[in-house]
C-alpha cells in the first residue's frame, strides 16, 4: 500500500538533537549524534537491537538523562526545564510503548480515560466519553470499549496503546518497536495505522524499529543508527543503495529470498 505523502514543513524542526552522547558504565551507546524531526514527518530510526534506539527516545521524553549534547523538543531544552515544565511537555508527546503498557485491571474504557482524568482536572463526563469514542474509532476498535486487555489480541492491545496516547492530542508521537511480536498481517495493519495517525492527527513521529517493512511503509525519512552514530539518512532507497556490509544485511534478510 502506498501511504502517500503528508505535508511536511522542512523549515520547522520540532525536535533538534546535537552532539548527543550516552553511556552505561563502559558501554558507549550513543556517540555524538545529530538529528532533526520536522513538523508533519514520520522519521524511522533503524538499527540492530541494542544499538541505542530506545535509549534515544527515552532521552527525548526526559525518561533518561544524556551525558552530553543538546536536545530541544517543541522549543524546550530538555536539560534546562523544570520538572513541572517537563510534565507539561510530556502531555504534548505520545509515547507508544513496545508492550502497549495497558493496565490489566482496567477495561479499555478505563485505560483510555485514565490519562484524561489525570491531566485535565476539569474535564466533563460528556467530554471524556466523546474523547474515548473518537480515539477508539480512529484505531478501529470501538466494539472493545468494555473489554479487558487480556481479552484482546496482541495487535488490538497495540492499537489501544496507541489510542491512549492519542487521547491527549499529542503533537509528537514516539513509537518504540510498534510491530514487535506481531504476525505479518497485523504488522501491515499497524503500519497503516501509524500513517493514518500522521494524516488524521497531523503528528510528527519518530518510529524506532528493526522491522524493514515497517521502515519502508511508514518512513518519510530513514536514519540508520550504526556504531552509536547516524551513518546514513534519506529515503528508504537512498539509505540502502550501498555496499556497506553493516547496512546490506538488513535489506538482504528482509527482501532477498
Amino acid at each position: 500500500m502506498d501511504k502517500g505523502k503528508a505535508p511536511i514543513d522542512y523549515t520547522n524542526a520540532v525536535i533538534t538533537i546535537k552532539g548527543l552522547k550516552k553511556s552505561f558504565d563502559d558501554q558507549h551507546v550513543l556517540r555524538g549524534i545529530d538529528l532533526e524531526l520536522y513538523q508533519g514527518e514520520n522519521l524511522v530510526v533503524l538499527g540492530r537491537s541494542g544499538t541505542g534506539k530506545s535509549v534515544l527516545i527515552k532521552i527525548i521524553s526526559g525518561l533518561l538523562k544524556a551525558d552530553k549534547g543538546h536536545v530541544e523538543v517543541l522549543g524546550k531544552d530538555i536539560d534546562k526545564i523544570t520538572d513541572k515544565e517537563l510534565q507539561e511537555l510530556r502531555i504534548r508527546i505520545g509515547f507508544s510503548f513496545q508492550n502497549s503498557a495497558l493496565y490489566d485491571s482496567m477495561t479499555v474504557r478505563k485505560n483510555l480515560e485514565f490519562p484524561l482524568v489525570r491531566n485535565r482536572r476539569n474535564i466533563t463526563r460528556p467530554e471524556i466519553d466523546n474523547a474515548v469514542e473518537t480515539v477508539l474509532d480512529a484505531v478501529g476498535l470501538g466494539k472493545t470499549i468494555n473489554q479487558m486487555p487480556a481479552e484482546l489480541s496482541g495487535g488490538q492491545r497495540k492499537r489501544i496503546g496507541i489510542a491512549r496516547t492519542l487521547i491527549l492530542n499529542p503533537e509528537i508521537m514516539l513509537y518504540d518497536e510498534p510491530t514487535a511480536g506481531l504476525d505479518p498481517i497485523t504488522c501491515i495493519e499497524i503500519n497503516e495505522l501509524i500513517n493514518e495517525v500522521q494524516h488524521r492527527y497531523k503528528t510528527s513521529s519518530i518510529i524506532i524499529t528493526h522491522d524493514m517493512t515497517c521502515a519502508k511503509s511508514t518512513g518519510d525519512r530513514i536514519a540508520m543508527l550504526l556504531d552509536g552514530q547516524f551513518q546514513r539518512q534519506g529515503s528508504f532507497e537512498e539509505v540502502f543503495k550501498t555496499n556497506d556490509e553493516r547496512v546490506k544485511p538488513f535489506f538482504d534478510y528482509n527482501f532477498i529470498q
